[in-house]
């Protein structure tokens, strides 16, 4: 046996194994997985615009006009009119001097963090901080300080008690997540603010869970906390809410310039693909357009959680879009992973090394373009897998259940689980929705005509799978006809 083959047996018997999960269609609210029809309830797809028709057109008009490919590094040949679109939408959305586009959220990391921080500098770094961060922090040969999880109080005292006397000059850095991918809370962002400019310390923060799902219009945790133009950094993603690939860094214009001659991670990378980035701008501006589905979005957020509370997990109502069902240890949380698959609801199982040993979880995201009912199906469903393998919901919740989690003012009063309208004059309302609804139809319909059916349709049109039962009792309701996504229309899990 060789010692590859060693250590995969070693990972297996840790319950640690891990293999790619192959899904077939877009990123919509039902896929099929390995085959097999699901709801999905782990995508970061939060507005639901990765498989939006205008999101879609602008990605192929993209490939047609500029190519599928940049070609070279942003420094070289690769910054072409479609990058420079997005970077001035990007910094115009976030209300900054200047915007830089990167290849992804960790290059960004990774390239902003060894940018601006370096030997003889320090860094003050989050506990549960993004894979991206810390490898960013370790790359940067700076000085790493971790101080405990939004712990403002723990910051204070590090920054106290870690300065170099020997050097005055030496940078100072606080660099966080605004939500944290895996448990789905908040950064304490003001008092944040308040410690680094009491300490003289630079602050980053990566925004990459928030923007478009929280904030006024989807701007972000920044633009909640009322902090805009008080952060140094702030980086973002193109892959989440936006539905694309790649991410951007937000500042002033001179770090903007000095990361363009600076961050390794932009300068040996090869730019953004012109598809992508026009899929990014489509997105913005629809997000800009329509901040009815960030508070969809956020409808739906507690429509998850309360329909999980009534399954018995240790769930708050109030909350992030992000929600964890930690169950602690690694084999547990792969068997209620399984056992949700097979009652149709893909939930996937988080283990060490991303998340701290013995804290093991299922990470849940709600999407936009969920329906209320599809999210109670699949509380129940949950709620079914936990008790078929010995797991006492009550016991299975949010790791951070000593501390407050911070609440979201909801948007809008709602009656409980039922479809989400935004609070318009009705009539706008609805005639708001209907038409985004008849002209996706519109779309779609055109494109069908346009298009021939390839060998491959042929093949796969005769042996549909039938929907799983949690599908098909969603599918059922009134609340899966709401008029939100007319991509839900033709949203039937199909191989693409």
């Amino acid at each position: 046996m060789s010692e590859i083959e060693q250590r995969i047996q070693e990972l297996e018997r840790k319950g640690l194994g891990r293999r790619l999960r192959m899904v077939s269609g877009p990123q919509g609210p039902t896929v099929l997985l390995d085959g097999r029809p699901v709801l999905l309830l782990c995508s970061n797809n939060y507005l639901g615009l990765a498989n939006h028709p205008r999101v879609r057109e602008a990605a192929a008009e993209a490939a047609m006009r500029w190519g599928v490919g940049a070609g070279a590094s942003r420094l070289v040949s690769g910054t072409m009119t479609i990058h420079r679109r997005l970077e001035e939408g990007l910094a115009a959305f976030e209300r900054s001097e200047a915007c830089l586009l990167f290849g992804s959220g960790y290059l960004a990391n990774i390239g902003v963090i060894g940018a601006l921080a370096g030997r003889g500098d320090t860094i003050f770094s989050d506990e549960l901080n993004h894979a991206s961060i810390v490898d960013g922090c370790r790359l940067s040969h700076a000085e790493v300080v971790v101080y405990r999880h939004a712990d403002a109080e723990h910051l204070d005292w590090s920054l106290s008690h870690h300065r170099d006397r020997r050097n005055a000059d030496a940078g100072r850095m606080i660099v966080t997540d605004s939500v944290f991918s895996m448990d789905g809370d908040l950064a304490p962002l003001r008092e944040i603010v308040e410690l680094a400019n009491a300490h003289g310390a630079r602050t980053v923060v990566d925004e990459a869970h928030a923007i478009g799902a929280i904030g006024a219009d989807g701007r972000g945790a920044i633009a909640q906390a009322g902090l805009e133009g008080e952060i140094d950094v702030v980086v973002g993603t193109l892959g989440k809410a936006l539905g694309s690939y790649g991410a951007y860094v937000c500042a002033d214009a001179d770090t903007v310039r000095y990361l363009i001659n600076t961050a390794r991670a932009l300068i040996y990378s090869t730019a953004l693909p012109p598809p992508a980035v026009a899929a990014a701008l489509a997105a913005l501006e629809l997000l800009k357009e329509r901040p009815h589905r960030v508070e969809r979005l956020q409808s739906n957020a507690r429509v998850l959680r309360r329909a999980l509370a009534l399954e018995g997990f240790a769930v708050p109502e109030q909350g992030m879009h992000i929600v964890p069902l930690v169950g602690g240890e690694a084999r547990a949380a792969s068997r209620l992973c399984h056992e949700a698959i097979e009652r149709g609801v893909f939930a996937q199982a988080i283990r060490p090394p991303t998340v701290p040993a013995e804290s093991s979880r299922l990470r849940l995201a709600a999407m936009a373009s969920h329906t209320p009912a599809e999210l109670q199906t699949a509380a129940r469903a949950l709620g079914e897998a936990a008790r078929a393998i010995g797991l006492d919901p009550a016991e299975i919740g949010p790791p951070l259940t000593e501390r407050e989690i911070p609440a979201l003012e909801p948007v809008h009063a709602e009656s409980e689980l039922e479809p989400f309208i935004p609070e318009l004059e009705p009539d706008a309302a609805i005639a708001a929705l209907e038409a985004e609804l008849d002209a996706g139809r519109e779309r779609l319909a055109a494109a069908v005509r346009s298009r021939s059916p390839s060998p491959f349709d042929a093949e796969h049109m005769s042996d549909e799978p039938a929907p799983s039962p949690a599908i098909a009792a969603a599918a059922g309701s009134v609340e899966a006809r709401a008029p939100f996504d007319f991509e839900r229309e033709t949203a039937a899990p199909r191989a693409a």
